[in-house]
Parts: C-alpha cells; structure tokens; sequence
C-alpha cells in the first residue's frame, strides 16, 4: 500500500470534514469522504450518502452496502481492494438528489481522489452517478457498457451499472446488476 496515496487521501477525507461550501455540513452528523484501498484498482461511486452512511461515516453500509459486498464477493474482492465514494459527501435531506450547488462543492474532493488513486476501472453505480460523468446517457441503456472519457483533465474507463438499491427493489434490475458485475474481472 501506498503511505503517500494513503496520505494525500486522509488529507482529502481532512477537508471534506471542515468543507462549509454548501449547506448540507449544517444537518450532517458526519461526512463521508469515501473509504478503501488507496491504490485500488476498481473506484465505486455512487450519489450521495444515505441515512446509515451518515451516522458511520463510511460509504455504503445499509442494505446497499450488505448487497454491494455480496456483489464483490462474487467477482472474489473485498472492499479492502476496492475504494468506494460518491458523488458528494454529505447526505442530503431526506436522500433527495443532490444539487448544482452541491456538485460543484464535491467536485474539487472527488476529482482529487480519482487523481491519486488513479484506478482502471470506474464503475458508478447508478443514474445519478452515471449522470455525473456522462449527462445524457440512460442507465438502462449505458449499464454494463464500457466508456472511455476524458473528465475533468481525466482518462478514465468508466463502467455504469445499476444501484444496488434499484437491484433491491427489482429483481430483473438484480439480474442485470449480477450479470454486470462478473465482467468486471474482464475489464481488468
């Protein structure tokens, strides 16, 4: 593991705690900057935290967390190898979609973890996510796709796949996910 990619990211995780860019600091009991292996080869980002993510301080960890860990389980990986974010990190009132505002605020912190992580593989996890890095693609049509991009001065290989909330509440959405899941290891 690398000590300086471990540093440069506590440091991140240092100024998304005292970040006050937009209001949602005011109502959150901890901020989530994203948490996992500072030289992961595999970065998930998903939209924003939740309620329990919220409380811990650490990217999914309710029933989403529970199924994305199976999910990981299947292609044999653990979050230890992998580094999990989302697009801001502070929960917004009642799980709404984040805002301009909000983005923006988010954006320096997130681009800053993908630049010293710099991962091979960037699987959002879901529309919002997704939406982020390409704005006029679908999610159902962009899922388990490959896109190379160039964001924010960034070449990334982006690989979409549904949310693992949506694969909670839709078996077939579940299907396509696993299925998504177990080209992963091909993409690497």
């Amino acid at each position: 593991m690398s000590s300086t990619n471990a540093q440069k990211l506590k440091y991140v995780a240092k100024l998304v705690k005292n970040c006050k860019k937009c209001p949602l600091y005011q109502n959150a009991a901890n901020s989530v900057p994203g948490n996992g292996n500072p030289d992961a080869k595999i970065f998930f980002i998903g939209e924003a935290p939740g309620f329990y993510e919220d409380q811990q301080g650490l990217p999914f960890v309710g029933q989403s967390g529970k199924l994305l860990d199976k999910l990981l389980d299947t292609i044999s990986l653990s979050r230890s190898e992998v580094f999990i974010g989302n697009t801001i990190k502070h929960r917004p009132p009642n799980n709404r979609d984040p805002k301009p505002l909000e983005l923006n605020a988010c954006l320096p912190y997130l681009k800053a973890q993908l630049k010293i992580i710099k991962p091979k593989l960037v699987v959002t996890l879901g529309r919002f996510a997704l939406n982020f890095f390409l704005k006029d693609q679908s999610i159902s049509q962009a899922h388990g796709q490959v896109f190379n991009i160039n964001w924010s001065s960034l070449n990334l290989t982006l690989f979409p796949l549904y949310h693992p909330a949506a694969g909670l509440r839709n078996g077939s959405m579940l299907q396509d996910l696993r299925s998504d899941f177990l080209k992963i290891i091909r993409l690497l």
